[in-house]
């Protein structure tokens, strides 16, 4: 495949686009900013300014990709399939439920067109080093498409093949997505993880801290044995050499501290696009424990405030059976 259509050139599909060309392959791009497509239009890249644009300057069979929120992607779904034909292809390489790829695969099918769901992992630094990509779908479309997915993957030495390659079919449709889903739900708690353990790191000057000494705060019993003031960002960027957790969110975190060490800029407020439920709801549905993924997930919640009723009810309650009373600030 020589030229495939991308729709949704923020910072993670301008970089697909721009790693799509440099393997030589031509990219008919659109975006409902206009600025994103003039800033890509260039050699190999067309710009369209609308749908049906795009779709004409696409020869057929068509192949497009569409890296939206999983939010839209079904509207962005039901304006394509108005304009493309039959074995057209739709590659969704964002972070869509892999229950509603199978419910798209079914309806695209009626149609005589094809669906392929594509996990896709490496944040903005898989513009430059290349894309883990977790892919499902009908075989024989996926096959048609590997020059796409080969250039959008870490490249590797010849003769690799198999999963070393970067990129995977994992299954029918709603495969690569769930396979995507399981690996957020594994970055959250290796996110929490590593989270938790630096807080316990900052805090092991505790003993050389004044504490109040009432009843409503516990004694620490041996101060003398938290009298550490540990240099973070030194001890982030020494466990990626060598040590049994180094990885690149650890690469990740050492960059953070390195840049602010106190991390003044950050709120605490911690998103979550959908990934987590989905893995916590599954993991239900089967009967499996996850207990790291769930907390990890309900962390998150309690970072954006949603905990804040219970806190509060937590200190009431506490209050009625004796203890002091914390007013809001």
């Amino acid at each position: 495949m020589k030229q495939i259509g991308f729709i949704g050139l923020g910072r993670m599909g301008s970089n697909m686009v721009r790693r799509l060309t440099d393997a030589g392959i031509s990219c008919v791009v659109y975006d409902a900013n206009p600025a994103a497509v003039k800033a890509l239009q260039g050699p190999l890249v067309t710009g369209a300014d609308s749908l049906e644009q795009f779709i004409a300057s696409l020869p057929a069979p068509r192949a497009v990709w569409i890296m939206v929120p999983a939010a839209v992607v079904d509207g962005e779904i039901a304006k394509l399939s108005k304009l493309m034909s039959p074995e057209d292809v739709i590659i969704d390489g964002g972070n869509s439920n892999y229950r509603d790829d199978v419910r798209r695969a079914e309806r695209l099918r009626a149609s005589g067109m094809h669906y392929v769901d594509v996990g896709t992992s490496g944040g903005l630094t898989g513009g430059a080093v290349g894309y883990c990509l977790m892919i499902g779908g009908e075989k024989p479309t996926v096959d048609s498409l590997e020059p796409v997915f080969a250039a959008l993957a870490q490249k590797q030495d010849a003769g690799v093949t198999g999963a070393a390659r970067g990129y995977l079919h994992c299954g029918g449709h709603g495969a690569g997505h769930f396979v995507k889903m399981v690996h957020n739900g594994i970055e959250y708690g290796v996110m929490g993880a590593f989270a938790e353990g630096f807080n316990i790191l900052r805090n092991a000057d505790i003993g050389m801290r004044k504490r109040d000494a009432d009843a409503e705060t516990t004694p620490l019993p041996h101060p003398e044995f938290f009298q550490y003031e540990f240099d973070l960002p030194q001890i982030a960027e020494l466990w990626r050499h060598g040590s049994v957790i180094r990885s690149w969110l650890l690469d990740l975190t050492a960059q953070a501290l390195a840049e602010d060490p106190r991390l003044d800029e950050f709120s605490g407020r911690v998103s979550d696009s959908g990934e987590g439920r989905w893995t916590v709801d599954t993991a239900i549905e089967e009967g499996v424990p996850a207990p790291v993924i769930t907390t990890a997930l309900f962390s998150r919640f309690g970072s954006r405030g949603n905990a804040g009723f219970a806190d509060r009810l937590l200190s009431a309650m506490r209050k009625q059976f004796g203890g002091h009373a914390h007013p809001a600030p």
